[in-house]
């Protein structure tokens, strides 16, 4: 069998985002199918996401430099050639001859010894326009250097980008691989300056964040068991949380499987802390899949109040039961979509809407390729239509939880705004937009709101 044979985390990379290209799906659950054939699982994972991510900009080195257009490129040896450029650009600290000789042992199983050569000379021609793999941004010539960091970029000999005076919003859609339109939108809304921040945040490394199960454990107690096993951490005062700089997976931590943590950014946690839940409510989380806000839920009112979760998709609505389950909460009960029943009233609605995204394209990578300004609109309407239905489910006063993991105003406080000025027993209590940041204790960007019924 085809399994058999994987034994790198190039070989990983290259059939994954091969069979991205050919099926549109989510990469994450096409790697983990496979993660378990290689050792180097965080390696499969860097290259995986980075060629996904930094797509557009890898095409152009390719086309410019090694004087090839992709399109003609057979596409059994697109993607070897892709990781290779993405490695040579992207991860200075692994050894050139290393990345060279493997894709073209990669082009011969899966193309042929006729185009080891051909792989060879493309991706020789790029390392000899390389005049420094890993340079600082500043002062070197803007041009020149692709992004790897928010400080250090790969410098070639030759112009790879657009002159980020003549169009900023061409440079930076070219050297974040990120779409024009939706970089115009963020030049628009937040200036320069900020445009250039989330573009950073948008294409890092992102950390891993975890958020201690309060109800089982407190946070310098899991950092203390931590520190007893080696994995390598540090404590984010500021919210509680630990970020994880062990590179092993989360699922193998101590304490994953006794619930003593949930994975979560640390932007993710802010709209319930806006809300403050109260042990005396009844709360309804209305698209609760896969489950994390509604056990923080939970956690941040001791597993006291009565949580009603559901979601539209039955089949995610699983993953809820599962988080319930492995955190060991007593407050939740998990009800299909369908048999919600209409004439029940809450206290509180927590609403974590389905949305663009555009906050988080740092972990899911594919939404740069399918979101469009009409789909955003279309989200859009989605989003007023679960607004309104949340609030026909509350009680006299009751509030609404508001969150998203988007930076676009058509999906936050615009939509806040007009549904304020439709609904005039409803004001708005508090909002907070976070955009993403890829400085200090990184993290991704989104928006919550609580409304209240006056």
């Amino acid at each position: 069998m085809a399994d058999q044979k994987i034994k790198t985390a190039r070989n990983i990379a290259v059939i994954v985002l091969n069979q991205f290209d050919s099926t549109g799906d989510y990469v994450g659950p096409m790697l983990d199918k496979l993660l378990a054939h290689v050792e180097e699982k965080q390696r499969a994972t860097d290259i995986v996401f980075g060629c996904v991510r930094n797509r557009k900009a890898i095409d152009i080195v390719v086309t410019k430099l090694a004087d090839c257009p992709v399109e003609r490129i057979p596409a059994k040896v697109l993607n070897v050639i892709r990781v290779g450029a993405y490695e040579l650009i992207y991860s200075p600290a692994t050894a050139e001859y290393a990345i060279v000789n493997e894709a073209v042992e990669n082009a011969k199983a899966v193309a042929g010894k006729k185009q080891t050569a051909f792989v060879n000379a493309v991706l020789r021609q790029i390392a000899r326009h390389i005049q420094n793999r890993q340079a600082m941004l500043s002062p070197a010539n803007a041009q020149r250097t692709l992004p790897q960091t928010f400080s250090t970029g790969c410098e070639f000999d030759t112009d790879i980008l657009p002159d980020p005076k003549d169009s900023p919003a061409d440079f930076l859609s070219v050297a974040f691989s990120l779409p024009k339109w939706l970089i115009s939108n963020w030049l628009d809304e937040y200036g320069a300056e900020l445009a250039q921040q989330i573009c950073f945040a948008s294409n890092r490394r992102p950390s891993i964040y975890i958020r201690p199960n309060t109800l089982k454990t407190t946070i310098l107690a899991l950092a203390d068991s931590f520190y007893r096993e080696g994995i390598d951490h540090e404590i984010v005062c500021d919210e509680e949380m630990i970020r994880v700089k062990s590179p092993r997976a989360v699922t193998e931590l101590l304490g994953f499987a006794e619930g003593l943590f949930s994975v979560q950014d640390i932007s993710a946690v802010k709209p319930l802390q806006l809300l403050q839940p109260k042990p005396q409510w009844a709360i309804l989380d209305l698209c609760a899949a896969p489950g994390t806000k509604t056990t923080q839920l939970a956690e941040l009112t001791a597993d006291k109040a009565k949580i009603i979760a559901t979601d539209i998709d039955g089949e995610r609505l699983k993953k809820v039961k599962e988080n319930i389950n492995r955190l060991n909460i007593k407050s939740v009960t998990v009800i299909e979509y369908e048999k919600l029943f209409e004439n029940s009233k809450f206290d509180a609605v927590l609403l974590d809407v389905p949305c663009s995204n555009t906050g988080v394209l740092a972990k899911r990578v594919e939404a740069r390729y399918r979101i469009k300004p009409k789909a955003v609109k279309e989200l859009a309407e989605i989003q007023s239509g679960l607004l309104k239905t949340a609030a026909s489910m509350l009680k006299p006063k009751g509030k609404i939880c508001y969150s998203t993991c988007s930076i676009q105003r058509l999906e936050n406080n615009e939509l806040i705004r007009d549904f304020l000025q439709e609904n005039p027993d409803f004001k708005l209590e508090s909002e907070r937009l976070t955009l993403p940041s890829a400085q200090g204790f990184d993290r991704d960007g989104g928006y919550a709101a609580i409304i209240t019924g006056k």
